[in-house]
C-alpha cells in the first residue's frame, strides 16, 4: 500500500507512494475537500487540470443527502461525481461532534437529528463501515469521537476511550467484509492533553490499521496547541504507514507539518477563502476586495502559473467579486486550489533533492512577507 522512497536528512520530511485501485498518489499530498461529492465551484475537469491527485468527501453529508440508495444505483461515489482518481471519505464524526445539541453518544454509537430536516438517525462503527463500502472510496475513516476545544480532561479521556472501542469494532467488521481494495485508517484523539495523546497513540497503533490519522486538531485551538499534538504523536507513529493530520490548514502550517513527518492533508480553506474573495499567494493571503486592487492590473501571484494568474488581473477579479459574480469566486477558488496542489509538488521536489530544510525556511520567510509588512 505505502512505500517510502526518500527521507530528508535534516528534517522528518518523507517522500512516498501510496497505491490505490484508482491510481498511485505521490506523498506528501493535499486533498481538496468535496464534502457533498463536489469541491465547491470546481468541476472534476478543473481538478484534473490542476493535477489534484485525490479528493475528500464526507460520509455524514452523503448519507443524509442524496442517500446511499442513489449513490449505490449510480455505481458508487466515483461514478456519481465523475471522478476517476482516488477518494478519501471522512466518517462524519467531526460533523456529528459539531451537533452538540442534536446528538446523543452511547457506547454503541451516536444518535443524532439531521441538521437538514430534524429526522432521527443512528450511526454505529459497523454502520459507518457499511456506508463507506457502499461509497467505494479508496481510503476510509472509522467513526470516532472528536473532543471540543476547550474541554475538560474527563471529556477528552472519554473521547479517547470511545474512539478506541469503536476503532476496534470498526477494524474487526471491516476485515470480515473486505471485498474491494479499501484502506482503513485509525484516528488518534486526546485533545490538548499530552498523556492522553500518547495513550491514544499506543491504543490505536496496537491495532493494525492501514494508516493513522491525528484527529481533534483545527477545532478552534491555538496553532501552538495544534503543533503540540503533532509533536507528541508524529515521531512515534508507525514509520511504514501513511500519516494524516485531519483538517489543517494554511500553507505555512502544511510546510511545517511535512517537516515533522506528516504525509496527508485536507482543508476547505482554499475554496472557503475563494468564495469570500481572498487569495493565497506565495507571500501570504490577500483580500481582493480591498480598494488597493481597484486598478491593479497584475496577476494574483507573479510566482503562479495557473490559468487564472496567466489570464486575469486583480482589478478584474475584484470587479467580479464586488458584484457577486459567480465567475469571480470560482476563479479565485481555482487559483487557491492550484496553489495548494503546486505547493505539494514543490515540497516533494525539495525532499527529492535533499533540500527540504532550505525550502521550508525560504517558503516561510517569503509567505510571511505580507504579514511582516
Amino acid at each position: 500500500m505505502f512505500q517510502i522512497i526518500k527521507k530528508d536528512k535534516k528534517t522528518d520530511a518523507r517522500r512516498g507512494i501510496l497505491k490505490t485501485s484508482h491510481g498511485d498518489i505521490e506523498t506528501p499530498f493535499f486533498m481538496p475537500v468535496g464534502t457533498n461529492a463536489s469541491v465547491k465551484g470546481i468541476s472534476s475537469e478543473d481538478l484534473n487540470e490542476i493535477n489534484a491527485q485525490i479528493v475528500l468527501a464526507n460520509t455524514y453529508h452523503l448519507y443524509l443527502r442524496p442517500g446511499m440508495d442513489v449513490i449505490k444505483e449510480a455505481g458508487g461515489l466515483h461514478s456519481f461525481m465523475n471522478w476517476s482518481k482516488p477518494i478519501l471519505t471522512d466518517s462524519g464524526g467531526y460533523q456529528v461532534y459539531s451537533l452538540t445539541k442534536l446528538r446523543k453518544l452511547t457506547n454503541d454509537g451516536v444518535e443524532f437529528r439531521s441538521h437538514f430536516d430534524g429526522s432521527l438517525h443512528k450511526l454505529t462503527p459497523e454502520g459507518v463501515i457499511d456506508i463507506e463500502r457502499c461509497l467505494g472510496s479508496d481510503m476510509i475513516m472509522p467513526l470516532d469521537v472528536c473532543a471540543p476545544y476547550p474541554c475538560r480532561e474527563e471529556e477528552a479521556e472519554r473521547s479517547v476511550h470511545m474512539t478506541f472501542m469503536w476503532a476496534r469494532r470498526s477494524l474487526e467488521y471491516f476485515r470480515q467484509r473486505r471485498e474491494k481494495e479499501q484502506y482503513l485508517f485509525g484516528i488518534i484523539q486526546g485533545a490538548t492533553y499530552q498523556h492522553l495523546r500518547r495513550r491514544a497513540l499506543d491504543d490505536i497503533t496496537s491495532l493494525d490499521f492501514d494508516g493513522y490519522a491525528i484527529g481533534g486538531v483545527s477545532v478552534g485551538e491555538p496553532v501552538e496547541e495544534m503543533f503540540n499534538a503533532i509533536d507528541w504523536v508524529a515521531p512515534f507513529m508507525p514509520d511504514n504507514k501513511p500519516r494524516y493530520v485531519m483538517g489543517i490548514g494554511m500553507p505555512d502550517q502544511i510546510v511545517i507539518a511535512v517537516g515533522k513527518g506528516i504525509d496527508m492533508f485536507d482543508t476547505c480553506i482554499p475554496t472557503r477563502l475563494g468564495r469570500h474573495g481572498s487569495a493565497i499567494t506565495s507571500k501570504g493571503k490577500i483580500i481582493l476586495l480591498n480598494a488597493q486592487y481597484t486598478k491593479d492590473f497584475s496577476p494574483i501571484d507573479d510566482e503562479c502559473n495557473c490559468i487564472v494568474c496567466r489570464r486575469y488581473t486583480k482589478a478584474y477579479l475584484r470587479h467580479l467579486i464586488k458584484l457577486n459574480e459567480i465567475l469571480g469566486l470560482r476563479l479565485v477558488s481555482y487559483h487557491n486550489l492550484y496553489f495548494y496542489v503546486n505547493l505539494m509538488k514543490q515540497i516533494r521536489n525539495a525532499i527529492d533533492k535533499g533540500q527540504y530544510e532550505e525550502f521550508q525556511q525560504g517558503f516561510l520567510k517569503m509567505y510571511n512577507e505580507l504579514n511582516d509588512k
